[in-house]
């Protein structure tokens, strides 16, 4: 006993010294910066990630673009129609099935030439849409009348925007009926009531649904076009609306409503989507990916590009409206316009596309209102010629109002979105209890869902010794490096085939440990991967990781996966800061087809299969936080031959959480599309059993998880 006490004593002398010695150093966080100003590639570190996936985007461009040419015949142009829909329907998770729209009208208005209808109908059980029904003057007009459905971009208020209201009243006094429909997370039917002095934008608002939609395959473009098609079924029940002659347009976010609704449903006569078709190719190297309904899971690798949604409706009435000076790229539109219309030549129906053009910035403006009214006219009513456009004086907020209380949400037994999300989280959670899997089929459907490759189908990093050679006569540390009597630092860069490169620093003692592992249950193994979300200047700070682990002798490998530390994209948050400094990235990825979780799983292969070849360790422990642990969470669950044990520091503890969970904080990058119907992250833990320890797991709003006490979960 006593030899042991001298044995800790030494030990404890020792690591005094040498933290003394490594306070030394300045602590100027900027010299951990191990890759260049800029990378081959031409681009910064903190572009690194976004750069990688716009390749990828572009290769997918030019073999969808090859594969739109062979379209030639109206049969291969018809198989590619109902291709698209299918993929398109099954992609945002099915619509939901018919129900009573159980609609009532709360009150009407009357101006000259028009009359207004306040009409609250569901859309879904208990789920309630607002609308305002613009009639035309029935003495001038006489009945059943054309009917349009207008779809709100992303105004705040809704269909009370003075614009949209601008549009209703000129198709009602030129002989149309035109239903304005406010969308979810706007108007009268906010998702999310104030709450907590918060004041959520509709952006905000649908991605922060999308979000928790994602994890059961869902997403927030489901609610709105099965939302549009109800309000179409709705004119469609009125004696005073001819069915058959429906026409739907809106601009922005209603211009994205309007093409998504235009391609799906087959009762649209003329379609007029405003300042929305561009191409995708254009929109990712402007202004980016935008909320979560603008975005379908996977479709830039499947080919459904802006131009596909005018193809999916050919022959049917189609007009673009957009505008020069536009955020939505214009010389993408003109593309979408041009390659759309060859195909609608090739079927015989050139004619029935147009494109109006308006030199102006983003809006619905005058002149796009009144040609798509005059489109509209054109198709739904056979006439032709210049249209009234009369001053119109727009409805108050106190007019408008539908919902009893303002809105929807404050109706007795309504249920919103976030409820529908919920409720298939439970289901899904059910389900997966009543099933079960053996280890070795769930391990495949995880690699599957998330796109992670075996670790034989990874190629090898290329290595790049930043203080030398590969030889250890080659690797004395840099000046800029700590020195450390016993523990050699070295800093590196692992190069990957899709141009990541992985920043790293390898501290490793002088006299190794046996680093083989004879059994899982000797737990030998001293050879430890940090994968920190705080970076690499955390773990070489004077209190730092690296150096408390070399001290008892272990061998560390820290580094920076993608998207983390060096690589951390910089700049303007996508949308809200709320979705993380990678949400924007991991919306990318989604549009691929992949997941960030995915990406980062085989960055922390690569880097683990590396360290033990390096030690010639079997095994290696890990050790991931913050945006880094579902990562190093899947890579262990399906790589045990690879990872001994696994410590997650401030990990979400479950995705179901997010279901419940409608004002999440920093979830996008760790969203994995349809996961909950086959596994969740306790499911991945449960693989693990022993060999994971979690620290300070945390719930949906990135808070620590709290034991009933009120401490903290694992600390």
């Amino acid at each position: 006993m006593l030899r042991f006490l001298l044995a800790i004593i030494a030990l404890l002398t020792y690591s005094i010294f040498v933290l003394a010695t490594f306070r030394s150093v300045q602590a100027d966080e900027t010299r951990w910066n191990l890759l260049p100003d800029q990378l081959p590639s031409g681009v910064s570190p903190s572009n690194m990630v976004r750069d990688g996936l716009l390749r990828s985007a572009e290769n997918c461009f030019q073999k969808n673009l090859q594969r739109f040419e062979q379209l030639q015949s109206a049969e291969q142009i018809y198989d590619y129609q109902q291709f698209l829909k299918q993929e398109f329907l099954k992609r945002i998770g099915g619509l939901p099935g018919s129900s009573p729209l159980n609609a009532v009208t709360t009150g009407q208005i009357s101006r000259h030439g028009y009359k207004i209808e306040k009409v609250l109908f569901e859309s879904q059980p208990r789920f309630y849409i607002t609308s305002a029904l613009f009639l035309p003057d029935a003495k001038r007009f006489a009945p059943p009348w054309p009917g349009v459905v207008i779809l709100c971009g992303h105004a705040t208020e809704g269909k009370l925007q003075d614009g949209y209201q601008r549009g209703a009243a000129l198709a009602a006094l030129n002989g149309l009926a035109a239903l304005i429909v406010d969308p979810i997370g706007q108007g009268e039917r906010l998702q999310i009531l104030e709450t907590e002095g918060q004041k959520i934008s509709p952006t905000t608002e649908h991605t922060l649904l999308g979000t928790g939609a994602i994890t059961v395959g869902w997403n927030t473009a489901r609610w709105m076009i099965h939302d549009g098609m109800r309000a179409i079924d709705y004119l469609q029940s009125r004696s005073d609306i001819r069915g058959d002659h429906i026409g739907v347009m809106g601009n922005s976010g209603g211009g994205t409503q309007t093409s998504y609704l235009m391609a799906l449903d087959n009762r649209v006569v003329a379609a007029a989507p405003s300042c929305y078709i561009t191409s995708f190719q254009k929109l990712l190297n402007t202004i980016g990916p935008q909320d979560a309904e603008q975005n379908i899971f996977g479709q830039i690798e499947l080919g459904m590009d802006h131009a596909d949604y005018l193809v999916m409706r050919a022959p049917h009435a189609t007009l673009i409206a957009c505008a020069t000076q536009d955020f939505f790229d214009i010389d993408g539109t003109w593309q979408s316009y041009r390659l759309a219309k060859r195909l609608f030549h090739r079927i015989g129906h050139g004619r029935s596309i147009e494109l109006v053009e308006v030199e102006a910035e983003h809006g619905w403006h005058p002149l796009q209102r009144r040609a798509s009214v005059q489109f509209m006219r054109q198709h739904l009513s056979q006439e032709l010629g210049d249209i009234d456009d009369p001053a119109i004086e727009p409805l108050t907020a106190d007019e408008m109002q539908v919902a009893p209380d303002g809105q929807v949400l404050r109706i007795a037994g309504a249920v919103s979105a976030f409820d529908h999300v919920r409720t298939e989280g439970d289901r899904c959670s059910v389900l997966r209890s009543q099933k079960g899997q053996p280890a070795e089929q769930l391990a495949s459907q995880v690699r599957r869902l998330a796109g992670i490759r075996e670790l034989n189908r990874l190629p090898e990093a290329e290595v790049a010794w930043l203080n030398g050679g590969s030889n250890d006569s080659e690797r004395n540390s840099p000046n800029h490096l700590p020195s450390i009597e016993n523990v050699r630092i070295s800093s590196l860069i692992l190069k990957r085939e899709d141009g990541t490169w992985i920043p790293g620093v390898l501290a490793e003692p002088s006299i190794r440990p046996d680093t083989k592992v004879t059994s899982r249950s000797s737990e030998t193994t001293n050879v430890t991967c940090l994968l920190l979300e705080e970076g690499l200047s955390a773990c070489l700070n004077p209190e730092g990781e690296i150096l408390r682990r070399a001290l008892v002798g272990q061998i560390v490998l820290a580094v920076e996966i993608r998207g983390i530390g060096q690589t951390a994209p910089s700049g303007k948050h996508w949308y809200n800061e709320r979705f993380g400094i990678n949400g924007g990235n991991a919306m990318i990825a989604y549009l691929l087809g992949k997941s960030l979780v995915g990406l980062r799983s085989e960055d922390c292969l690569v880097v683990a299969r590396w360290l033990a070849q390096q030690t010639g360790s079997q095994t290696i422990n890990m050790v991931a936080s913050g945006e880094a642990a579902i990562p190093a969470l899947h890579v262990a669950a399906l790589e045990p031959g690879l990872i001994n044990k696994l410590e997650l520091r401030r990990c979400l503890e479950s995705w179901s959480e997010l279901t419940h969970t409608p004002l999440s904080v920093n979830q996008v990058a760790g969203l994995v599309h349809a996961a909950l119907p086959v596994y969740d992250l306790p499911d991945l833990a449960a693989l693990l059993g022993d060999r994971l320890t979690m620290k300070e797991p945390l719930d949906g709003r990135g808070r620590p998880k709290l034991s009933e006490s009120g401490t903290v979960l694992g600390d």
